[in-house]
């Protein structure tokens, strides 16, 4: 099972969620957080298109 986890250098782009909306939502506070496991391979889609480079997958 793949640990996925959004870092505090988050902006809430959303693009995350745009390319993975079952494992990410944006929060209150405007953040991209974890909320569920869905296709690793859109988690690491997701983490690559981050401009910030918040997301980590780690296998």
């Amino acid at each position: 099972m793949a640990k996925i986890t959004v870092s505090d250098a988050c902006i809430g782009c959303g693009a995350c969620t745009g390319i993975a909306p079952d494992i990410f939502e944006i929060n209150d506070e405007g953040l991209a957080h974890v909320v569920g496991e869905g296709d690793i391979d859109s988690a690491k889609e997701a983490a690559e298109c981050c401009p910030v480079e918040a997301i980590s997958v780690e296998e």
